[in-house]
């Protein structure tokens, strides 16, 4: 599923036809659509419901609080965030912190960022721009970090196919003509998951294809509704102050209006022009699922980076470009965790000045492959990362030994993984995501935290109704709704998904890290885990029509809670 941003559903615009309808206008019955918002590099599920258009510019630091709502804290401020303000002012004032690298996996990330810039780790070893591999560690010009997706001519790979579309292309030739009858026992297993993907996919096509038609059909009448409804109400533009404010005797307007309003608010949208905004990108998101994703014979990596996928040996390939051709979700994820604190622009990120991040470039838009994730991994711990966030996920990982050889790689140099849980509403205690909380052999991996993500209120939306959970392979809950950090270009904005709940965690790992540079990794987990915030609130089920307590939905049944983790580091370190 690539990086981790939640996907609107199918029935998110099914009101678009009614209220197109009360509203008499042309068109009124085409089928409606959802919604799929993209947002760069998130595909194959990319979808923020909650996310504005980005601020232009930096915002004074006087509006971060009421903007960064995840800051706050359960006991003082009465909002479910991790209580980062409050642990500044309480307990952290007057300590120094220590150096930390943090390594975050992702699609790239805008390095000129003004809240950014000062942040990032620096090769020590490299002389920039040189085209010279000046610390031998293999990579030439790594300053920043490091790009898997690229090639040797400086091209990057932008989309690509799933994990599911290549197991299928791959198992269509290898295994046509045979059954499980007829394969050779060596080839069951890898038989096994060929029909398994075959399914998923032959599903996933039928969806996409459906969702496709709905989304293109939809973004006319849509378009048309909105001009119909500025023209009655007079006004220019159709945000909520006007749409509360629309003074009507017409009950079809009426019931348009209060659609309009419930479809920007389920959204996120600001006004009904980002609503048409949101659905014209997902036109071309449904697009490039269908061209790009599902394509069994598109391979743009063969062209481009000129490795051989199966080959999980080759570990020198890439190349130095962190931007990438879509830096959205890095340059977002990596100012929840460490954009600058004290500079009175935009945003404070969760870690305090010390803590650096490193870019490590492996996740395109559509699946990550498992070769990269081992890499990138292995180069953020060879080069001194002591925590490595991974916002991303899929449901196939055929070479899935290399990323848990990786894992325990990292664990034998004490660095910590924190991991998106997944944005498509499902038990993983019955569904795959991948990289898994469990080795092969069913032991849970120690240095590994998988992160679900909660809502801003303590109410039945508590879970993020996109979240994965499980009670098994989610450790536990951290703010990943509304959730606002950096953007490409110097500005900023709210994106949703547990790709924002994960560098929450992350930070808050940073965190204890710069404050008690003697915690190990296991350590790092244990604290996060033990002091969650635990909350026994009944909650709607992520999914389902069903109830549940929160506490049920992870290992721990908590939120991440940054004021409690310190005080117990505290504790440890006496």
């Amino acid at each position: 599923m690539t990086t981790t941003f939640p996907r609107v559903s199918l029935p998110l615009l099914l009101a678009v036809t009614l209220f197109s309808s009360c509203a008499r206008r042309p068109l009124a019955t085409t089928p409606a659509a959802s919604a799929a918002v993209s947002v760069p590099v998130a595909a194959p599920v990319p979808v923020a419901p909650e996310t504005p258009a980005p601020v232009a510019k930096p915002n004074p630091q006087a509006d971060q609080s009421a903007a960064q709502w995840y800051l706050k804290d359960p006991e003082l401020d009465k909002v479910p965030g991790v209580g980062a303000t409050r642990t500044y002012a309480e307990l952290l004032k007057g300590r120094t912190p220590a150096p930390v690298v943090v390594a975050v996996i992702d699609s790239g990330i805008d390095t000129a960022h003004v809240d950014l810039k000062a942040v990032l780790w620096t090769n020590p070893k490299e002389i920039p721009g040189n085209g010279i591999d000046d610390d031998k560690n293999g990579y030439v010009d790594d300053v920043h970090g490091w790009n898997f997706l690229g090639g040797p001519d400086g091209r990057n790979v932008n989309a690509e196919t799933l994990e599911m579309t290549r197991i299928v292309a791959a198992g269509r030739t290898r295994f046509k003509g045979k059954t499980a009858a007829t394969v050779k026992p060596t080839e069951k297993a890898d038989y096994a998951l060929y029909q398994k993907a075959e399914k998923a996919y032959k599903a996933r096509l039928a969806e996409e294809t459906e969702r496709n038609q709905q989304v293109e059909s939809m973004a006319g009448p849509l378009t048309q509704m909105v001009a119909a409804m500025k023209q009655a109400l007079g006004t220019e533009k159709l945000d909520t102050t006007a749409l509360k404010n629309a003074n009507t005797d017409d009950p079809n307007l009426k019931r348009a209006t209060a659609g309009m309003l419930e479809m920007m608010r389920q959204t996120g949208a600001s006004d009904a022009d980002d609503l048409i905004k949101q659905l014209n990108e997902g036109v071309k998101q449904e697009r490039s699922m269908l061209d790009n994703s599902l394509n069994l014979k598109f391979n743009p990596r063969a062209d481009i980076v000129k490795d051989n996928p199966n080959d999980l040996t080759q570990r020198y390939y890439g190349n130095n470009d962190l931007h990438g051709p879509d830096p959205m979700h890095g340059t977002h994820v990596s100012g929840i965790i460490a954009a600058v604190r004290d500079n009175n622009l935009g945003v404070q990120g969760l870690a305090p000045a010390p803590v650096r991040i490193m870019t490590v470039r492996a996740v395109p838009d559509g699946d990550e492959r498992d070769k990269d994730i081992a890499n990138a991994i292995r180069y953020a711990v060879d080069n001194g990362a002591s925590i490595i966030n991974m916002s991303f996920g899929k449901e196939f990982s055929p070479q899935r030994p290399a990323v848990e050889a990786a894992f325990k790689y990292a664990a034998s140099k004490n660095v910590l993984l924190v991991h998106a849980a997944g944005n498509e509403n499902n038990n993983l205690d019955v569904s795959d995501n991948y990289p898994a909380s469990f080795y092969l052999n069913k032991a849970p991996v120690p240095n590994l935290l998988t992160v679900g993500a909660s809502g801003p209120k303590d109410n039945a939306n508590l879970a993020a109704d996109f979240s994965n959970y499980s009670k098994k392979a989610v450790d536990v809950f951290a703010p990943g709704v509304g959730i606002f950090s950096t953007l490409p270009g110097s500005t900023y904005g709210n994106e949703s998904g547990t790709s924002m709940a994960s560098p929450v965690t992350a930070g808050v790992a940073a965190v204890l890290k710069a404050y008690f540079p003697k915690l190990t990794a296991a350590d790092l987990k244990r604290i996060i885990m033990q002091s969650a915030q635990v909350h026994h609130t009944q909650v709607d089920v992520p999914g389902t029509e069903k109830k549940a307590d929160f506490s049920t939905l992870s290992v721990t049944g908590g939120v991440v809670d940054m004021y409690e983790a310190v005080k117990l580091a505290q504790k440890a370190a006496l």
